[in-house]
């Protein structure tokens, strides 16, 4: 930032000596637009000292995908968006046959289990109980009478959720992608962590009656930001920043509207 063009400095009108016409060593006073010193680059000193840049969800070392961050006045936005607690997508992918210390396939190993009986069909049993046992949790806590005519225009609206603290709740879950012993998973949750999620693959393969790590843990949207408005580590420089804060300003105060009013 420091680096970039600055603004011109500022001029001001200055009455000066000069020599008069009619020489003779007669001197006079003539209006004269100098720059204001205060301005100068060596008086100023660097435009920015500090850069204030704050963290949304946060991605442990063993997942990727879109990490949202707030710079400046972003930062207040990242608060609200935490406020209207969106939901999140990831990717999760899965190894069927062991288990181990951290339920990821970098863990110490545990276990070592069969899974040729393990069929897409089962899985997606599975699943489907799953996302039913969190549904019931997300009404229960989002503290709504789904009785009400209420309930059904945010029902309508997409904004049926916990509005406070929860614990993690699985709100769709699908199978990708199924080739044993691998497999992969979309899931959308509210109030998760990485290794919630690891459990959770964990946990699945014990209820096939056999064993599963988590291979992959991939965060593919956060709210309103995709993998589309996420920038690579090739493009972290002022201009691409600057184009994705514009290109996703809209897409913030929309939410922030639609959810906090």
């Amino acid at each position: 930032l420091n680096a970039a063009p600055g603004r011109a400095s500022r001029q001001r009108v200055r009455f000066l000596p000069a020599p008069a016409p009619g020489g003779g060593g007669a001197v006079e006073l003539g209006g004269a637009r100098v720059p204001v010193l205060a301005d100068h680059p060596l008086v100023r000193g660097p435009r920015f000292r500090k850069l204030k840049i704050g963290a949304g969800h946060r991605l442990d070392v063993k997942a990727s995908g879109v990490f949202v961050l707030g710079i400046g006045r972003g930062n207040k936005l990242l608060t609200d968006l935490y406020n209207c607690h969106l939901t999140r997508v990831y990717t999760v992918g899965g190894l069927f046959g062991k288990a181990t210390d951290d339920f990821s396939d970098t863990g110490n190993l545990v276990e070592k289990t069969t899974f040729d009986h393990i069929t897409r069909e089962k899985l997606e049993r599975i699943l489907a109980v799953i996302q039913g046992t969190n549904q019931k949790a997300l009404l229960m806590y989002s503290n709504i009478d789904m009785k009400t005519q209420e309930a059904y225009e945010l029902a309508v609206k997409g904004l049926i959720r916990p509005m406070g603290k929860s614990p993690p709740i699985i709100t769709a879950v699908r199978c990708l992608q199924f080739a044993l012993p691998e497999f992969q998973l979309e899931i959308h949750c509210l109030h998760e962590t990485q290794q919630y999620l690891r459990k959770v693959v964990h946990e699945i393969g014990l209820e096939l009656k056999s064993s599963a790590v988590c291979t992959q843990v991939r965060r593919t949207r956060d709210g309103v930001f995709t993998v589309d408005d996420a920038l690579p580590r090739t493009q972290w420089n002022l201009q691409s920043i600057q184009e994705a804060i514009q290109n996703c300003q809209l897409k913030v105060e929309t939410e922030l509207e639609k959810t906090l009013g």
